[in-house]
C-alpha cells in the first residue's frame, strides 16, 4: 500500500477519546496506509483535571507496546515548549525552550511513548525569553545523541525559523527542516480575530509557501486543515471572520469539485493540500472511523489539473 502524506492528529487521545477508541483509530490509520502520528507533550492539559498534559503520548505508548513491531513502521512526531509547569497558569507557566526544559521534556516524552527516539521533534511555540543559540544547541544535541531524527518549528514566524537555521548552520549542528502551522483552503479576513487561532504566528502565508517551495530541505505540515468541521457540518459554521467574497467564491468552487468527483468537501481540501506546490502534510484529528476513512480517501485523491485550477482560481 502506498504511504500517505497525512498525519493523524492525536490531540484528544487519552482525554476526549479513551484507550479503546484511540487504539481503534490508530489501527485503522495504519491499516489504511498512514504512517505519521502527531502529538505533543502538552496534549491535552486543558481537558484533564490534573491541569497537566502527557495523556496523548501515554496512550500512543500503550498502543505501541500492544503492537509489537509497529514502531518501525511509524513516523512519530511530538513537541516541546507548551506544557504547563503550574496548572491553571498557562501560558505564563509554560515550560518554554531553555536547554534545561528541552532536556527534561524529551525524557518525559520518550518514557510516555515507550520509545528510544522520536522521528520529528517540534519546538511547539517560540520562546523569546531564551537566546536562540541555546535552543538550537539543545535541540541539535538531541539529534546528535540519537534521541530525535528531525527538528521542526511550530507556530514560529519565518524570520525566527531562518535565524535559528543560520545559527545551526554556523554551529554545524542540526537545524529545523520542517514547519507546522495552521492552513486550509479558505482563510479569514486579514487582521481578523479568529476565536480558536491560538498562536499569533501560527498561520501559513504566501511568504511561508514561497520559503518552503524554494528550499528542498524544508517541509510544511498544516493543522486545523478542515476547520473543525466547518466545510461539512451545519452545526459548526465558519466563524464570521471568514465571511468575505473570497470565501464565497472558494466555497462554491469546492462544492463544484466535490460534486464532480462524488466525494466530500473535506476530501477535496485534503487532496488540494497534499497535491499542491509545495506539497503539504495535513494533520487531521478524527474521533470516529467514518471521519478517518474520509481523511484517508482525501489523502489518496488526486485532482486533475483542470479541477485544481478551478480551486486555485475560483470564478
Amino acid at each position: 500500500m502506498t504511504e500517505l502524506n497525512l498525519a493523524l492528529g492525536a490531540m484528544h487521545f487519552g482525554t476526549r477519546l479513551d484507550d479503546k477508541a484511540s487504539f481503534a483509530l490508530l489501527d485503522g490509520f495504519v491499516d489504511g496506509g498512514g504512517t505519521i502520528i502527531d502529538t505533543a507533550d502538552c496534549y491535552s492539559f486543558w481537558a484533564d483535571p490534573s491541569g497537566y498534559g502527557g495523556q496523548s503520548e501515554a496512550v500512543i505508548g500503550r498502543w505501541l507496546a500492544a503492537r509489537p513491531g509497529i514502531r518501525d513502521r511509524i513516523t512519530l512526531s511530538t513537541k516541546v515548549g507548551a506544557e504547563p509547569t503550574i496548572p491553571g497558569d498557562w501560558p505564563a507557566s509554560r515550560q518554554g525552550l531553555s536547554a534545561a526544559a528541552i532536556g527534561e521534556a524529551v525524557r518525559g516524552s520518550l518514557k510516555r511513548l515507550g520509545t528510544e527516539h522520536v522521528d520529528v521533534y517540534w519546538a511547539h511555540m517560540e520562546d523569546r525569553s531564551v537566546p536562540p543559540a541555546e535552543t538550537v544547541a539543545a535541540l541539535g544535541r538531541l539529534v546528535h545523541d540519537g534521541l530525535v531524527g528531525r527538528l521542526g518549528a511550530s507556530n514560529h514566524p519565518v524570520w525566527r525559523v531562518e535565524r535559528a537555521r543560520r545559527i545551526a548552520a554556523v554551529s554545524a549542528t542540526a537545524g529545523y527542516t520542517a514547519l507546522q502551522l495552521r492552513h486550509s483552503y479558505v482563510h479569514p479576513r486579514p487582521w481578523a480575530t479568529v476565536p480558536d487561532q491560538g498562536h499569533r504566528f501560527g498561520w501559513v502565508t504566501d511568504e511561508v509557501l514561497d520559503y518552503v517551495a524554494t528550499d528542498p530541505e524544508l517541509s510544511l505540515w498544516a493543522y486545523t486543515a478542515l476547520l473543525n468541521g466547518g466545510y461539512t457540518r451545519d452545526d459548526r459554521p465558519l466563524h464570521e471572520s471568514y465571511d468575505h467574497p473570497g470565501t464565497s467564491r472558494r466555497l462554491a468552487a469546492l462544492a463544484e469539485v466535490a460534486r464532480e468527483l462524488g466525494v466530500s468537501r473535506n476530501a477535496v481540501v485534503l487532496s488540494w493540500l497534499v497535491g499542491g506546490q509545495p506539497a503539504i502534510t495535513p494533520i487531521v484529528g478524527v474521533s470516529t472511523p467514518a471521519q478517518l476513512d474520509e481523511a484517508l480517501a482525501g489523502a489518496r485523491l488526486t485532482l486533475d489539473p483542470q479541477l485544481r485550477r478551478l480551486l486555485d482560481e475560483p470564478r
